[in-house]
């Protein structure tokens, strides 16, 4: 069976944050303060970290420097410990001048550093949540059944789902179907919510091959 060595966090590094407006006018989302000295980030990183998953990768583009700066001076391993915390951020290339175009996109313009990495199984984690996580089941569960991709959510009430990403599941654990932000109130009605989570950026468990392909 895989281990956790061959686990990836990949931390989405949130875009502008216009709810939080105005702690998000020079920062980004996840780079917001709470509780003292600490960001948002840092809860993903923690949990990764607790998990005993310690390669952890963060894509990073809109108010990013705050947010740099705090990782850079945060996270630094001793010679020790093989793993590390670094910085993806949006780029131009020769092949795209645009940049991220969302999650989904972010991961996909990151791929070739995504699979220099070596790792087998990619874990995506949205940086601007506040909840706390063993990853680790979450991995083991991927493994024993043979999953492709694995997410984790968690029920939203009616009146909140054109707010989140909703998704059914079967009664043998498959999902079947996928909306974002519904305003279909029928489409509302057969799904279940993933709670401020969109496409791309739920705890998700997949092997890095899937995700190039």
């Amino acid at each position: 069976m895989p281990t956790l060595n061959d686990v990836l966090g990949l931390i989405m590094g949130g875009g502008r944050g216009s709810r939080l407006y105005p702690l998000t006018k020079m920062r980004s989302k996840p780079a917001v303060p709470i509780a003292g000295k600490y960001r948002l980030i840092d809860i993903p990183i923690s949990n990764c970290i607790n998990s005993n998953i310690h390669r952890i990768a963060i894509l990073t583009q809109f108010n990013s420097v705050s947010l740099h700066r705090h990782i850079s001076n945060t996270y630094n391993f001793d010679a020790f410990h093989t793993g590390w915390v670094q910085i993806l951020a949006a780029e131009q290339t020769m092949e795209s001048a645009s940049w991220y175009q969302g999650t989904a996109d972010a991961v996909r313009k990151q791929l070739f550093e995504i699979q220099a990495t070596d790792a087998e199984y990619v874990l995506i984690l949205a940086g601007d949540h506040l909840y706390r996580m063993d990853y680790a089941k979450m991995a083991e569960f991927h493994w024993e059944h043979d999953a492709d991709i694995t997410v984790a959510v968690q029920p939203v009430a009616k009146d909140d789902a054109p707010r989140f990403g909703l998704l059914k599941r079967e009664s043998d654990g498959h999902i079947s179907s996928f909306a974002e932000k519904p305003k279909d109130p029928k489409i509302q009605g057969d799904c279940s919510g993933s709670h401020g989570h969109e496409i791309g950026q739920e705890r998700r468990f997949s092997k890095s091959q899937a995700q190039s392909g």
